[in-house]
């Protein structure tokens, strides 16, 4: 009976030390060094992506340039690359060739509102009628040109979004809107470009910035997902952290059964439960955090409660810390049966030893070398009948 109990008592301690594995206990401070944040676990819209790179360009028709009608010098420059202008403002000065004293000088106007996106002008060059000497773009809204593969710009058409981020501005998240594609397939990628136009009010989009881009292919709604960052573990074993519900600062790792991934999140199948705190910012320190603190979860409970715990963290009962108590004498009892009982065992075990050592190496007598072995002889029978 006592090895049956010590045998329970050491699978419920293995059991214990798995789930202590599973929660990973930290104090206040620990919590504010890994920046931990946590969304709450709910049914929302999921999008269907597809993954493609580009860059940002200016919309044809939306630019414009500054040249001079007559033939002169250039007298003033009133503009630099990177200026915004109004549409009517003066950004050069032309002193023309006609005589005069002074000779006439013309004003150079622009003729959009826009950026300043070059210059090509210096005070004093000569200038001619069909050279541009300044360069305006209005931003207020971009083309983001994205190469897409064949197959998936088949299943695209004009009014498709995309999400769209720029490796200049981390952080940010654009919504495109697809108005065309490209009249040809680059042969050597496979690929077709597909335009897609975006607001940019503040003008921080410019031509040329890499934008990678979450091509919308479908929306499913009621779907339990969380963002990608919460994601840890291999492929083949995934899991989140999700916050204690009842102790502070603590955070239990849940394995979950993932579904579709996009861009920005992942769907969840199983695991999860609505109104779980899944970890986000912080979930892969919290993967390398576990035993930092050195408090274990029956100590984080005991302080939690006030009262004392198992060592699985479960409710200490009467009738549970009865039956370890129980399991402890048990086990001292059999310990205590072993160690005094009859050591008879060990003297005939010793005895035998010995017994085998004698017969192994104990001393033999062997025969003299002039000593020749004793020869029975037989009886002359022959020899007994004569005489009688």
């Amino acid at each position: 009976m006592g090895t049956g109990l010590i045998s329970n008592i050491a699978f419920a301690l293995a059991l214990s030390a798995h789930a202590q594995e599973d929660v990973v206990i930290l104090d206040a401070t620990g919590v504010k060094n890994l920046r931990i944040e946590t969304i709450t676990a709910e049914e929302r819209d999921f999008e269907e992506t597809a993954f493609a790179l580009g860059r940002i360009e200016t919309v044809p028709g939306s630019s414009g340039v500054v040249s001079s009608r007559i033939p002169g010098r250039i007298a003033e420059v009133l503009v630099a690359p990177g200026d915004m202008v109004a549409k009517g403002q003066v950004v050069a000065k032309v002193e023309s060739r006609q005589p005069g004293d002074p000779p006439p000088v013309i004003d150079l106007k622009s003729p959009i509102d826009g950026l300043v996106m070059a210059v090509a002008a210096r005070p004093g060059e000569p200038v001619e009628p069909d050279r541009i000497l300044v360069e305006i773009a209005d931003l207020t809204e971009v083309d983001a040109v994205a190469s897409l593969p064949e197959d998936l710009a088949g299943r695209l058409e004009a009014g498709a979004e995309s999400h769209i981020r720029v490796a200049a501005l981390p952080g940010e998240v654009f919504k495109g809107t697809l108005i065309r594609f490209g009249t040809t397939v680059d042969r050597g990628t496979g690929t077709l470009a597909g335009i897609f136009r975006l607001k940019n009010e503040s003008g921080r989009l410019r031509p040329g910035m890499r934008a990678e881009y979450a091509v919308v292919l479908g929306r499913r709604e009621n779907v339990t997902s969380v963002p990608r960052a919460a994601l840890q573990g291999e492929p083949s074993r995934r899991f989140v952290f999700v916050k204690h519900f009842d102790l502070p600062n603590a955070f239990v790792r849940t394995s979950v059964e993932v579904g579709s991934v996009n861009a920005q999140d992942a769907e969840i199948l199983s695991g999860l439960f609505p109104a779980d705190e899944v970890v986000t910012r912080g979930a892969y320190s919290l993967s390398f955090a576990g035993g930092a603190s050195g408090i274990s979860l029956k100590e984080a409970l005991d302080a939690a409660h006030g009262h004392e715990h198992a060592e699985d963290g479960s409710e200490l009962t009467p009738e549970k810390k009865a039956e370890m108590e129980a399991a402890k004498k048990g086990g001292s009892h059999d310990h205590d049966h072993e160690e005094g009982g009859s050591p008879m065992w060990k003297y005939v075990s010793a005895a035998l030893f010995v017994l085998l050592l004698a017969a192994i190496f104990g001393p033999r007598r062997r025969p003299a070398a002039d000593e020749a072995p004793a020869v029975e002889e037989a009886p002359d029978t022959q020899s007994q009948t004569e005489d009688r």
